[in-house]
């Protein structure tokens, strides 16, 4: 079935014009907005379980520009998110988990049952959109987050501990303070895909403009030297492989890491 309707055949998303698209998302929000006033579902799981993912994506996006243009629809929904979040259909739990992801940019606390249910989800799709959610949401609305995550720093799972070391990287990114201590809590991580994943993250973190200097005044004081070490040579890799956004050329880099270790 289509998304939409003023098309006459179901082209995906970007097959259309951006005037048509423009259209398509204004359509959307409508239908959604309507479904949201009379507490129905019929064109929420309709998008939430489009093969298009630009289609989903345009759907969460609009649960959280009513959430944003009128904060007393929030009871609406989540009525409506906890109701689409049984379906069987992964897309549409998945969806769900993106749609709070919007919400929870400026209300963790009014989502947090989503993040905790979709982490352990039985497919990957919805593990993955709770930490796509959990890295726009720590951009906006850090603190919280990183409370959130910090429960899970050290799970049974290996791959919770991961998905949370990951999660927590865009917020690295700008403000790499601010996740440097739950790091330091995985630096004697005895699996290789949550050490790949710390070192790896560490490196994304200092590559922009103050982020090496506050990444390695910290790490230096780290007790593991051996993953110290490796972090450094991500650094210096880092530095090259995004050397068209980074602050230091990979030169500049070595030389400051040089002077920071002796």
């Amino acid at each position: 079935m289509c998304a939409f309707h003023f098309t006459n055949t179901c082209m995906a998303f970007y097959d259309n014009s951006k005037d048509e698209r423009v259209q398509i998302v204004a359509e959307i929000d409508r239908n959604i907005a309507a479904d949201i006033a009379a507490g129905a579902k019929a064109y929420l799981l309709q998008y939430f379980a489009d093969e298009d993912t630009y289609i989903r994506k345009s759907a969460y996006l609009s649960i959280g520009k009513i959430y944003k243009s009128d904060r007393d629809q929030l009871p609406a929904l989540l009525k409506a998110l906890n109701k689409l979040f049984t379906s069987a259909d992964a897309k549409v739990r998945q969806t769900v988990v993106n749609a709070a992801g919007e919400i929870g940019k400026y209300d963790m606390d009014a989502v947090v049952d989503f993040l905790d249910k979709g982490l352990f989800d039985e497919h990957h799709s919805v593990r993955n959109a709770v930490i796509g959610s959990v890295k726009k949401m720590g951009e906006k609305n850090p603190k919280p987050v990183i409370e959130w995550a910090r429960k899970y720093l050290h799970h049974q799972d290996k791959e919770i501990r991961r998905e949370i070391c990951h999660g927590i990287e865009l917020r690295g990114r700008t403000h790499p303070q601010d996740i440097l201590p739950l790091l330091k809590e995985l630096q004697y991580d005895k699996t290789r895909r949550v050490r790949w994943t710390l070192v790896h993250v560490i490196g994304q973190i200092a590559y922009k403009k103050g982020c090496l200097e506050t990444v390695m005044s910290d790490i230096l004081q780290w007790e593991n030297k051996d993953l110290v070490n490796d972090a450094i040579e991500e650094i210096i890799d880092v530095h090259h492989r995004y050397r068209n956004f980074s602050f230091y050329t990979q030169d500049q880099a070595k030389a400051y890491i040089a002077r920071s270790t002796t």
